[in-house]
């Protein structure tokens, strides 16, 4: 069949492009017929790719496919480039702060002709395509429907030791068995050590995890340690990784006396559990030398250190080392019933399966828990006749096994094609790698694999659609953090992901992870196909302007300080991340990249550029540095950004220089969390209400803050309060240095609140205000704070009350009065 892969780039491609040029619809000469047009070429080409599988061996084909795919992308760029141009010139209008008769003469014959350029440039990528179809009808290609294919819809790894109980399944046994082992105490001096061993895909992470949280270990060992290896390691990074997950810091040093003198201090007269999962080196000098230096630390008996691993020749050189007592936990593969336990846990089809199909599934699993789980995720909610036909079709036909055959099954399935592109896209980052959220929909996005089919769906909604199908899939498994979601992709899964990430007609690089050396050899030709760069180091700025095609750039390592001035030049670029770096100064011509959505920032030092209103395509503005976030002044007309979504501050400053609370009024799709301050410098509450809140539904939540000033203030505080009425969906409310005494009605009539804190606030709170709203379940108060009118109090107790109303009993608890 035609790869699933290059399909699915070319048909992103297609959709990229129509999706272009609709945006242009009333801007270009003549342009609905030129659209129809190219939707038509469109819809030929999906057809004649749909039924081009059983001639893709023949060369002519192959050439048409690679024709094809370089016109996809020919044309993307070109459309991309007039869109740039597009939104250069509404800049360039909206700065213009009077039009002169001349200037408007000007700009008229400039309009009429950038829309005949934009006609013509639409012609032409129609006729390139027409020309595509046309050649294709002389292969004698056929042409299908336009449904999808399936209308039913070495890097470093690293993991960690959270699990869900539910997760293990059929391998009680082997963890009664280890647990039992390891609350023995050996009499010998000799370090105690349990390999767990087996094939990829066995379960020996998922084991280790049920073992390291096994509450008879809780007052059992005094220090517990979860390092991840994942790949070939020196000792020193061995050690030095230990250090970190033990102290949580992160270990600034690379002396290793400073670094083992860290972990004694950490482990001295302690009974410890180390578990060094995934582990790698079996070189046998390496692990006698790690081992002596771990038991000249004097640790309490009884400490033992549990080793996952693949690798039989890891076991079989820590057997042979003397100075460890070991015992080989060898696991086994997954009982029938285990693994159809897993594929339960997914699958519902309402009725009996048929015995005889449900022996040959399971004979596909081959008791690996992770083909289990894949092929469960691909079944999940699909009705009995599509479940048997996937299972007949795809994975029951042919000589072809392992839990490669099934995770390509589950990718081909992927539905629509860019969900192929999306999934595939996630392994530019290190094997298991704990994927941010947000991330990785800003990355799709800048990758216009996320085109939104009616104006009611944004792509962010898209991308968080896609990352669904992901998980049901079990593609994709999802990681619960403090802070936000968080997913990771099984290595093996990440593997084939990377087999196809870039997998295209001519395999060209179109996203490539890599370090400042090997950019050095990289031609002109490469360098143009790239689409995305995650480079780890600096580059020079000659070098830069040579990726002109850059919809992503990544750069992070301590050693990169500069953002290189070129960086204007890369007018495709979306997504621009640095928030892994020591950049604190952005250049000026960064104001030039209008088509820039995500902006990913850890600190400066100078501010913002002056310019950086003319971004009027930013869609979220991530800075991390909670110290310097306090400090910064916004951007100046940060109102302009329309599309704005992100933005978790706002610093008030002054209305003249386009830093007042009004700038927030047109940012209508803002979403997540917001904190204003620096409200002290807020007139009123007509200057209040400019900020819109009440418009602005996809904010949970809130903080208010003023900053330090005389107590005089307090009525302004109250009427700068009352006009900052949020929207009714408001979820949480955070008040810190109001000096007022009364709070605002909408406060009070407030019936979505479950979070309340008033930090270093001067309120009354009277008894009927706090049963009012009947939704908190946390509230806490600090300050000099008059209580129901008769007692004044400085800090009041955080309460959580998930299933009553605060006002149903008696519930503070004072620390002083």
């Amino acid at each position: 069949m035609v790869d699933a892969a290059v399909r699915a780039t070319i048909k992103v491609g297609l959709n990229t492009v129509v999706s272009l040029a609709a945006d242009h619809v009333n801007l270009a000469l003549e342009f609905p017929e030129e659209l129809e047009r190219l939707k038509d070429s469109a819809a030929m080409i999906r057809g004649f790719l749909a039924g081009a599988d059983k001639d893709m061996r023949r060369p002519e084909v192959q050439i048409w496919l690679e024709q094809l795919e370089d016109e996809v992308f020919k044309a993307d760029n070109v459309l991309d480039e007039l869109n740039y141009e597009n939104l250069r010139r509404k800049v360039k209008y909206q700065n213009q702060n009077q039009l002169t008769k001349v200037f408007f003469c000007f700009s008229f014959f400039n309009e009429i002709a950038f829309r005949w350029r934009l006609g013509s440039t639409i012609r032409g990528v129609n006729a390139n395509l027409e020309g595509i179809h046309g050649r294709a009808r002389g292969l004698s290609l056929e042409c299908k429907g336009q449904s999808e294919e399936a209308s039913g819809a070495t890097a470093n790894r690293q993991t960690d030791s959270m699990i869900v109980p539910s997760d293990v399944i059929g391998r009680h046994e082997d963890e009664s068995k280890i647990v039992d082992k390891l609350l023995t105490q050996s009499k010998s001096d000799r370090i105690s050590v349990i390999s767990i061993t087996g094939p990829p895909g066995l379960g020996k992470t998922t084991l280790a995890k049920a073992v390291f949280n096994n509450p008879q270990f809780d007052n059992h060992f005094d220090k517990k340690i979860w390092v991840c290896v994942a790949k070939p390691v020196n000792i020193l990074q061995l050690f030095k990784m230990i250090l970190e997950t033990s102290t949580g810091k992160k270990a600034e040093v690379d002396n290793r006396q400073v670094i083992v003198k860290g972990i004694e201090t950490e482990l001295k007269e302690k009974r410890y559990l180390l578990v060094l999962d995934d582990l790698w080196n079996h070189q046998q000098l390496l692990l006698d030398n790690f081992f002596t230096t771990f038991k000249a630390l004097e640790a309490k008996k009884g400490s033992w250190c549990l080793v996952t691993t693949r690798l039989e020749h890891v076991a079989t050189t820590l057997s042979g080392l003397p100075q460890i007592n070991f015992t080989r936990h060898k696991l086994a593969k997954l009982c029938s019933d285990g693994c159809w336990s897993i594929i339960n846990k997914w699958v519902n089809v309402g009725e009996e399966v048929p015995k005889d199909i449900k022996e040959q599934v399971l004979g596909r699993c081959k008791g690996l828990p992770l083909a289990a789980t894949l092929i469960g995720g691909l079944l999940s909610n699909k009705g009995i006749e599509d479940w048997l036909s996937i299972l007949k079709e795809s994975l029951l036909n042919g000589d072809q096994g392992g839990i490669e055959q099934i995770i390509k099954v589950s990718f081909d399935h992927l539905s629509p094609a860019p969900v192929k592109k999306c999934f595939a896209y996630c392994s530019i980052f290190d094997q298991d790698t704990d994927l941010e959220q947000d991330l990785l929909v800003e990355l799709w996005m800048a990758e216009g694999f996320l085109q939104p089919d009616s104006q009611n769906q944004t792509m962010e909604g898209m991308g968080c659609e896609y990352l669904r199908i992901l998980l049901q899939t079990s593609l994709l498994e999802e990681v619960r953090r403090w802070r936000g979601t968080w997913y990771k992709m099984h290595d093996l899964v990440h593997d084939f992901a990377k087999s196809i990430l870039n997998r295209n007609s001519r395999n060209q690089d179109r996203y490539l992870a890599a370090s400042e050396r090997m950019l050095e050899n990289m031609n002109e030709k490469a360098s143009a196909s790239l689409r995305t760069l995650f480079l780890d180091g600096g580059i020079a700025d000659d070098m830069l302007s040579k990726f002109k095609y850059l919809h992503v750039l990544k750069l992070f390592g301590e050693d990169v300080k500069e953002l290189p001035t070129s960086i204007g030049k890369l007018i495709h670029l979306h997504l621009l991340d640095i928030s892994g770096s020591s950049i604190r100064t952005l250049p000026e011509s960064l104001c030039k990249l209008y088509c820039l959505q995500t902006l990913r920032i850890d600190a400066l030092e100078k501010g913002f550029p002056k310019e950086m209103s003319n971004l009027i395509s930013m869609r979220h503005l991530h800075y991390f540095h909670d110290d310097t976030r306090r400090k910064i002044q916004m951007p100046s007309g940060i109102g302009r950004w329309t599309c704005l979504q992100t933005l978790e501050f706002f610093n008030i400053g002054r209305q003249e220089e386009g830093r007042g609370i009004q700038e927030l009024g047109t940012l209508e799709d803002l979403k997540g969390s917001l904190e204003i301050r620096n409200l002290e410098l807020v007139n009123g509450k007509d200057d209040a209400e400019l900020a819109n809140l009440s418009k602005k539904p996809n904010l949970y939540r809130l903080v208010f803050e003023w900053g330090n000033r005389d107590r005089e203030s307090n009525k302004c505080d109250e009427n700068v309060l009352e006009g900052l009425q949020p929207h009714p969906n408001l979820k949480e409310l955070h008040i810190r240095n109001f000096r007022g005494e009364q709070i605002p009605q909408w406060l009070v009539n407030s019936s979505t609140l479950v979070e309340l804190y008033f930090v270093n606030c001067h309120v009354l709170l009277a008894e009927k205000v706090l049963s009012n709203i009947t939704t908190l379940s946390s509230l806490k108060l600090n300050g000099d704070l008059n209580l129901f009118g008769n007692q004044r109090v400085e800090s009041l107790k955080l309460v959580i009350r998930p299933e009553s109303s605060l006002s149903d009993s008696v519930f503070f608890q004072l620390f002083s009065v």
